[in-house]
């Protein structure tokens, strides 16, 4: 169903039977951006708060009217006791295991309470100016661009110096697989550390005639490489527990060697404190997800391939093979899941309901030219967004105004954070079948 816009006085809407003349400085008017005073080019936009407000003013909270908030989004936020009320009127009430807050009332009014918090997110998020987005997207950027080095390149050094270490250990360990197990993967994390930088050195430097679309999807390329050559690994050390097994022991237990355990304790904090950092970055850098990913999995495998050595020492020797076994199986599994999301960003998935709301928002709210949204579509290429939408406006509109409005839309839409390419379409209705289809056969 095509999305229209809400009435207004200046809009023309197809029920009109004349549609009125907009004048040059309706064309281009969006909800996002409203001029302060008079500019060069009487179609360039202004942002709405000036960067010479004081302190003060930038502190007040926004003053939404209909020409910033034209669907009235405002009146549906809930304030802070508003939310908190909905479980307050729920604590009130008891049952035989004492407040409501432990039965499935309390879990609905939980819900609930997230529902409307989202919900304030989204509309204050959709409220604020398209630039506003861009300057915070920047500012995020420049802020945590040194973190980002630091996570990158403090993880590639601090892994090749692991790397040593663990390798030490399963040596000098002598016939323990479990640590052969943590000194594998370990040996492939300064190789994951190297896929990433290359692959982020590589979209950065881009050959427009040769890639007109850009590199960005060499990043989930190489994560995926990195995936598979890590459940590779994992195979191998699998095949060896078995035969071990399979070939079975004269003695009841392994001898221990204290200085191997020491060293993978080590290590073991030393990867609590790498996934630490990372984890504040993780959604916003892939390569960083991917980074904290590998940590979150070294703890564990550090952890359980320390306990399955010394169980081998201490209590039966086929403790040991099995915990390998197990902890390869277990980093398989991750990292098999981990390609998979990989490959539905390089697929094509959809982008997050969130994202959709998003751009239909701003594309309803971008001219009064724009009568109707007919189609809006966002899916991933690599970590980023393709973006198609499709706007209906006034079949007797000139080609200049239409191009101007869409060009300026298409502008807008590609400077969103994330967002790779748009695409818009202009229509003069919207009973057409659609322009793209499926094709499920060459």
């Amino acid at each position: 169903m095509p999305i229209h816009q809400a009435q207004r006085s200046d809009i023309p809407t197809a029920s009109s039977s004349k549609t009125p003349s907009i004048t040059t400085a309706q064309r281009a008017t969006s909800t996002a951006l409203e001029p302060t005073k008079p500019s060069t080019n009487e179609n360039d936009p202004i942002p709405r708060h000036p960067s010479d407000h004081s302190s003060d003013e930038e502190n007040q909270p926004p003053d939404y009217s209909f020409d910033n908030d034209p669907y009235q989004l405002s009146k549906k936020l809930k304030t802070d006791s508003e939310i908190e009320a909905i479980r307050a009127n729920t604590s009130r009430k008891r049952d035989g295991y004492g407040p409501i807050t432990l039965n499935k009332e309390a879990h609905k009014a939980k819900k609930l309470q997230d529902f409307y918090e989202n919900q304030n997110d989204n509309i204050q998020k959709w409220l604020k100016p398209v630039d506003e987005h861009i300057r915070l997207a920047k500012i995020f950027e420049g802020e945590n661009h040194l973190k980002y080095q630091i996570a990158v390149r403090g993880s590639f050094v601090a892994n090749l110096l692991l790397a040593v270490l663990q390798t030490y250990a399963a040596i000098s360990a002598g016939s323990s697989l479990s640590l052969f197990t943590t000194m594998a993967d370990a040996i492939f994390d300064p190789m994951s550390n190297i896929t990433l930088i290359v692959c982020n050195r590589a979209v950065k430097r881009v050959d427009p005639r040769r890639f007109p679309s850009g590199k960005a999807r060499i990043e989930t390329a190489g994560n995926i490489v990195f995936c598979f050559l890590m459940t590779a690994v994992s195979w191998v050390i699998i095949v060896l527990s078995i035969m071990e097994l399979k070939q079975g022991s004269s003695e009841k237990t392994k001898p221990l060697h204290l200085p191997s355990v020491i060293a993978v304790a080590i290590a073991g904090l030393t990867k609590l404190a790498l996934f630490c950092y990372c984890w504040t970055l993780r959604n916003v850098y892939s390569q960083i997800r991917i980074l904290w990913e590998d940590h979150r999995n070294d703890l564990f495998i550090n952890g359980f391939g320390l306990l399955t050595s010394v169980g081998g020492s201490k209590l039966k020797w086929w403790i040991d093979p099995m915990g390998a076994i197990i902890l390869s199986c277990l980093i398989s599994y991750l990292w098999l899941s981990t390609a998979y999301s990989e490959f539905q960003l390089l697929i094509g998935v959809t982008a997050e309901t969130q994202m959709l709301q998003w751009i239909t928002y701003i594309s309803m709210t971008h001219s009064p030219a724009i009568v109707a949204i007919d189609t809006v579509r966002a899916y991933h290429s690599g970590p980023r967004i393709i973006v198609e939408v499709d706007i209906v406006m006034d079949p007797l509109e000139t080609l200049r105004t239409t191009h101007d409005v869409a060009e300026e839309l298409q502008m807008k839409l590609e400077s969103l954070p994330d967002v790779e390419r748009a695409y818009v379409h202009i229509d003069f209705e919207t009973s057409h079948k659609p322009e793209h289809f499926l094709k499920k056969e060459l």
